[in-house]
């Protein structure tokens, strides 16, 4: 420290006084300017999750392909992002190969990264964690092999998908549905399903008793892979198309 006479203050003390308060006045402003942007995105992320959460339940009413017959109506409200088509399909498999093909399609709602999907029934959700099965698909199988096989699969005839645009927007969801049931015979099966969250439909098949053989399969080169499912044994095999023809506009 520098000494002074006649009891006088030293001026650079007071200069490195004043200089250090800046300092310290700068890194508490950057400090709560990431503060506030750590709890801006934590928000953001809440708002998004909590969306997605009613986009499902709104799914899970407005599209019911199993329990409703004829014309069903009902709203699904979303605040931000859209809706829009892809298409999807599913596949029965014997020891010889494919013996039936369903166009079932996908509807799927994006938002800031958060994603819910339907396709074959299921309804999907898919966000930085991975993705989860909310309502699984109507595949019914015996535990056992001699018993039977039911494969409900939902065909998706979507028009008329709208964005959600900004802001909250209730959109109406008008479908129609129809039911037709072929039988395909006794044999080992496998099921195979296009789709982009192979982790839910592996979890979903493994709890029905099937062996996952591949969830990278690209049938048709359409760079869309399936997740393939075998059942043991020779079982009686029923599918059972839903067909939805669905339209979606702004309410």
């Amino acid at each position: 420290m520098r000494a002074t006479s006649g009891g006088q203050r030293d001026p650079n003390r007071g200069q490195s006084n004043v200089i250090g308060v800046a300092i310290l006045l700068g890194v508490t402003v950057v400090a709560l300017g990431a503060l506030t942007a750590s709890i801006g995105a934590v928000i953001e992320s809440n708002a998004a999750t909590a969306d997605a959460d009613r986009v499902a339940d709104g799914l899970d009413e407005a599209i019911r392909p199993v329990e409703t017959t004829g014309h069903h109506r009902a709203r699904v409200s979303v605040s931000g992002g859209g809706f829009r088509t892809e298409p999807r399909e599913l596949r029965v498999l014997d020891e010889t190969g494919v013996v039936t093909t369903t166009e079932v399609g996908a509807l799927v709602y994006e938002s800031d990264g958060r994603t819910v999907r339907t396709v074959g029934g299921a309804i999907l959700r898919g966000g930085t964690g991975g993705s989860e099965m909310s309502r699984p698909p109507q595949i019914t199988a015996s535990r056992r092999s001699g018993g039977v096989l039911v494969i409900g699969a939902a065909r998706l005839n979507a028009t008329g998908v709208s964005t959600g645009g900004t802001g909250r927007t209730d959109l109406v969801f008008r479908s129609n549905v129809s039911h037709d049931r072929r039988a395909l015979g006794d044999a080992t099966y496998r099921i195979a399903i296009e789709t982009e969250t192979p982790t839910a439909w592996r979890s979903y098949f493994e709890d029905l008793n099937a062996t996952v053989v591949t969830v990278d399969r690209d049938f048709d080169d359409d760079g869309v892979s399936s997740v393939v499912a075998r059942f043991e044994g020779d079982r009686t095999a029923y599918l059972i198309v839903h067909d939805l023809r669905l339209e979606v506009n702004n309410g």
